[in-house]
C-alpha cells in the first residue's frame, strides 16, 4: 500500500487487530482496544513502559498500515522550539535583504513582508504534523517525552489542547485535521497529569512467551523454530531475575537473528556466552551469566522444553 494512499481508519477492535497483524505487529486485545478508541475519539494515545517493548513500532505501524506519514519528535534534554516546531532560515533572509539593499529601492514594509513569508519558513515536526489534509492527517510520534524537561512539557500541552501554534511574523497555524499522535516514555521521570488527562493510556508490558515467539516468528522466519523457542524461553526467565536492564523485544528479535546468520539451529552454553552483547547491554550482567547463572538457565529452558514436547 502506498504512503500516499490513505486507508480508513479501522471501525471495530477486530479490524484493529489485523490492521496491526497485517503488518506483522503482534497486539494483545487490549492494546488494540485502547488503540482503536484513540483513532475513534481523535485523542492523543500515551504509551509508557520499558525501552524496547515496542512502543515506538506501533506509531511506525500504524502509519504504515494507514498510509499516512509518520512525523518524529524525538525528544531530548534541551529540546526548544526552534527544534521542535520551527525556526526562520536566518542565512537566506540575510542573502535576501542584501539583494534587495543592492538595488536601492528597498522599502522596509515590503522587506519585512518579504523574508517573514513561508518562502523563509523552516517547518520542524510540530508543524508538519499541523500541516496534514483532511482524511490524511500524518501520524505524529512523539518519542521518549520523558527526556525533555518540563517547560517543553507545558508547551506541547497547549499544541494538544487546540492543535495550533502561532507564529509571530505569519500568524496562527492551525491543523486542518488533528494528527494521530502516538506520545512514548521509559518513566525515567513522571510526567504531569495535566498533559496525560488529554491522553488515554495504555502500559506496554513485555508479552508472555507465546506472543513473544510469535512475534520472533514474524520477525524471523528463516530462523529454526526450536532455535526460536530456545531463545525466547531464555529472555523470559532472565526477565525474572535481577539484571541491571532486562532485555525486550526488541533484543530477542536481535539474538534470534544473529544466531540465524552464524548458523545455529540451538542454543548451547558456548554460543550463549560469546552472543551475550546482542542480548545484554551491561557488562556486569553479561559477567553475572558467564560466571555460570547463564549455564544453569539454558539447562533449565532445554529440560522445560523437553519435558513440554
Amino acid at each position: 500500500m502506498s504512503a500516499l494512499t490513505p486507508r480508513a481508519l479501522p471501525q471495530s477492535i477486530d479490524e484493529t487487530l489485523d490492521l496491526m497483524a497485517d503488518a506483522d505487529y503482534v497486539a494483545d486485545r487490549a492494546l488494540a482496544t485502547v488503540l482503536f478508541l484513540a483513532l475513534k475519539m481523535k485523542r492523543p494515545l500515551f504509551l509508557e513502559g520499558e525501552a524496547g517493548v515496542g512502543k515506538t513500532e506501533i506509531a511506525k505501524v500504524l502509519a504504515a498500515s494507514l498510509g499516512r506519514r509518520l512525523i518524529r519528535l524525538q525528544c531530548y534534554e534541551g529540546l526548544d522550539v526552534s527544534s521542535a516546531v520551527y525556526e526562520w532560515n536566518y542565512a537566506a533572509q540575510m542573502i535576501e535583504i542584501r539583494m534587495e539593499e543592492a538595488t536601492g529601492t528597498a522599502d522596509r514594509d515590503i522587506m519585512e513582508h518579504n523574508v517573514f513569508s513561508e518562502k523563509y519558513l523552516i517547518r520542524r515536526p510540530v508543524m508538519e504534523a499541523l500541516s496534514g489534509d483532511i482524511g490524511a492527517a500524518p501520524v505524529f510520534l512523539i518519542d521518549e517525552l520523558d527526556r525533555t524537561d518540563e517547560a517543553f512539557e507545558a508547551f506541547l500541552l497547549e499544541i494538544l489542547s487546540d492543535y495550533q501554534v502561532s507564529v509571530p511574523e505569519l500568524g496562527t497555524v492551525r491543523a486542518d485535521e488533528p494528527p494521530i499522535v502516538i506520545i512514548t516514555t521509559n518513566r525515567t521521570r513522571e510526567i504531569h497529569d495535566a498533559l496525560k488527562r488529554r491522553c488515554l493510556y495504555h502500559w506496554v508490558d513485555y508479552p508472555d512467551a507465546e506472543r513473544e515467539l510469535e512475534i520472533v516468528h514474524r520477525k524471523v522466519p528463516e530462523a529454526n523454530r526450536r532455535l526460536s523457542e530456545e531463545v525466547v524461553h531464555y529472555v523470559q526467565k532472565l526477565r525474572e531475575i535481577d539484571l541491571f536492564k532486562v532485555p525486550g523485544v526488541a533484543e530477542s528479535i536481535d539474538w534470534a537473528n544473529a544466531l540465524t546468520e552464524l548458523d545455529k539451529i540451538a542454543l548451547d552454553p558456548e554460543t550463549v556466552s560469546d552472543t551475550l552483547g546482542v542480548l545484554l547491554k551491561y557488562q556486569d550482567d553479561i559477567a553475572r551469566l558467564r560466571e555460570g547463572e547463564g549455564a544453569k538457565i539454558l539447562s533449565e529452558v532445554k529440560a522445560e522444553l523437553e519435558a513440554a514436547s
